[in-house]
């Protein structure tokens, strides 16, 4: 394939980072995606929980067991099963809400870059708006409101809310990019000569302008993931995020921040330790993209 021969794949086996990067992220979502294999226990199987084996250290201290291996919370669940279900969770909700992010970002970009004008100055102010206010405190209000107005949603719901929550607070970062790189494609021969042929302006967007502006987008949005992925876990934390049953870890953090002082470390280390992992991971993957596609910085 041509693709092993280029200039990205020699890029990717040349740096050590880029490639330690890369395994630890797919054992990441392969461990996720195959909870169900991986993990030697189900976290929300509630007839195999029992609280006498809450709060065990992790199976090398005294006390701990050797069929939990990193030990148990607060509810006797065991921590590593918790951690792969977890993970499972903040990768979709970050994955789902970069995806929605980018659909609306972009869309806008592309359009008030092409258009420009009035058209361009309005989505423009738009974004200006959205970016004088911290993201996190725009998510925590929709999904506040989203909370309110349905205070019995079932758990689907409740991830809906915390997708579009995130989502409203980062489509503003691709709409700029991609109006930036689409005020400087606009101009080149390619689009004069597809106009001068009569193609329509949309068709122009979608099949020309479109495929030449998603470098910078698939950078962004690699960076996205793990920010987002933070995101989830903030708010979560804070009580507003996915549901308290759910495992999450965001929720698995809060959980064992009410044992952090009283010896029982392994609860709330474990599940940090596992959002750090990931959001490095996938942080390096986005540096290590970025310079690849730029030739500038090779």
């Amino acid at each position: 394939m041509r693709f092993f021969d280029g200039d990205v794949w020699h890029s990717f086996t040349s740096s050590p980072v880029a490639m330690g990067a890369a395994i630890v992220a797919m054992l990441c979502i392969f461990c996720a995606v195959f909870a169900g294999f991986v993990a030697p226990h189900n976290p929300f199987d509630l007839a195999t929980l029992d609280l006498m084996d809450s709060r065990l250290p992790p199976f090398w201290m005294e006390g701990g067991r050797h069929n939990y291996w990193l030990g148990t919370d607060d509810q006797g669940r065991d921590l590593l099963s918790a951690l792969v279900y977890g993970a499972r969770i903040s990768l979709l909700v970050g994955s789902a809400s970069v995806m929605v992010s980018m659909l609306i970002g972009v869309s806008l970009g592309l359009v008030a870059g092409f258009v420009g004008g009035t058209l361009d100055a309005f989505i423009m102010r738009i974004c200006d708006v959205m970016l004088s206010f911290p993201s996190i405190l725009v998510a925590l209000l929709i999904d506040g409101i989203g909370r309110t107005i349905f205070p019995q949603a079932h758990d689907a719901l409740a991830f809906g809310v915390l997708i579009l929550a995130i989502s409203l607070t980062g489509w503003v970062q691709y709409a700029r990019t991609v109006r930036g790189s689409t005020l400087v494609e606009r101009s080149k021969e390619y689009v004069q000569a597809a106009r001068v042929i009569g193609v329509s302006p949309l068709r122009i967007m979608r099949r020309h302008v479109l495929p030449n502006v998603m470098g910078p987008v698939m950078v962004l949005a690699t960076i996205q993931v793990a920010s987002a992925i933070i995101t989830e876990a903030t708010l979560s934390f804070l009580g507003v995020g996915v549901p308290p049953t759910s495992p999450s870890l965001g929720t698995l953090i809060r959980g064992g921040n009410d044992f952090l002082f009283s010896g029982e470390w392994w609860i709330v280390v474990w599940p940090g330790a596992m959002l750090v992992l990931i959001a490095l991971s996938i942080n390096l993957l986005g540096d290590w993209l970025r310079d690849a596609l730029n030739p500038r910085l090779r």
